[in-house]
């Protein structure tokens, strides 16, 4: 049962027995004295019972997830190796993440600079370049050379 569920059935019980409890009450009015006097100790009892059940259900969660609430609840738990293994990654993630661009920087310069050395090594002008019919005629030769 996840948690969100078993608040819901925790809320549920309680108005179930806030009801019954009230129509019990509602009918102690009508009844002698000493069976009245049993009834509300009987209710003490129990009320007794449901708050010592709750107290120890609590108390079995923290136990079972002791680690969790150290960690995130306080400082009492965390030792110096923990408060290290938990920054660690962060460390890792961004030292990756700055390794990439780097890395992506120095492909784009490359990229870039082979093109100028294309441009300024070979035998035509950059003005023909920009010629829209010479484009065309690039596009001609690469659709020919792609064939063969």
């Amino acid at each position: 049962m996840t948690q969100s569920q078993q608040k819901n059935a925790n809320i549920l019980q309680d108005r179930f027995g806030l009801k019954i409890a009230s129509y019990l009450s509602a009918g102690a009015a009508d009844l002698p004295y000493d069976i009245s006097e049993r009834l509300r100790a009987a209710r003490v009892q129990t009320i007794a019972k449901r708050k010592a059940e709750k107290i120890q259900t609590a108390g079995s969660i923290i136990n079972a997830g002791g680690t969790a609430v150290h960690t995130w609840g306080s400082d009492d738990g965390l030792s110096w190796w923990a408060r290290i293994g938990s920054v660690v990654p962060l460390i890792a993630l961004v030292a990756g993440l700055m390794a990439i661009n780097s890395i992506q920087n120095d492909n784009r310069a490359q990229e870039v600079a082979e093109v100028d050395v294309a441009l300024l090594t070979d035998e035509l002008p950059p003005a023909a370049f920009a010629d829209p019919g010479f484009v065309q005629f690039l596009k001609m030769t690469r659709q020919a050379s792609n064939i063969q």
